[in-house]
C-alpha cells in the first residue's frame, strides 16, 4: 500500500447496490464530496457531482442507487448512471459521465489512492 494513501471506510460499511460512503477529496486545492458504492462486488468512487448540473448526486445522504438497485441517479434531474463506470445511461449527457476516484479495497479496508 502507498505510503500516501488514506483509510476512508473498512470494507464491510460498504454493502452491495446499498447506502455508499461519503468522503472528501482534494481537487485544485479545494476540498470536493466524493463518494463510493459496492457494485457486483467490486468497490468503485466517484466525485459527488453530477455530470450535467452543479449538484451532488445522493437524493438523501448516501443514497446514490435508484429504487431498481441497477444504477446511480442524480437527485436534481434523474439522470442514470452506470455504477461500474460512471458512464451517463440518461439525461443530457453530451459524453459527460461521473469523474472517478482512484481507491483500493486491500485487507477489508478501503483506501484512497494518492491524490496526488
Amino acid at each position: 500500500m502507498a505510503e500516501d494513501a488514506r483509510l476512508i471506510c473498512l470494507s464491510r460499511e460498504v454493502v452491495e447496490a446499498g447506502r455508499g460512503v461519503r468522503f472528501v477529496v482534494e481537487r485544485e486545492g479545494r476540498p470536493v464530496p466524493a463518494f463510493l458504492i459496492r457494485f457486483h462486488g467490486q468497490v468503485h468512487a466517484y466525485l459527488n457531482e453530477c455530470g450535467h448540473v452543479p449538484a451532488e448526486l445522493d437524493w438523501m445522504p448516501g443514497e446514490f442507487f435508484d429504487h431498481s438497485k441497477l444504477y446511480l441517479i442524480c437527485s436534481i434531474h434523474g439522470a442514470l448512471y452506470a455504477p461500474d463506470s460512471g458512464q451517463c445511461l440518461g439525461g443530457r449527457c453530451q459524453g459527460k459521465g461521473l469523474q472517478p476516484v482512484m481507491v483500493r479495497e486491500v485487507d477489508g479496508m478501503i483506501w484512497l489512492e494518492s491524490e496526488r
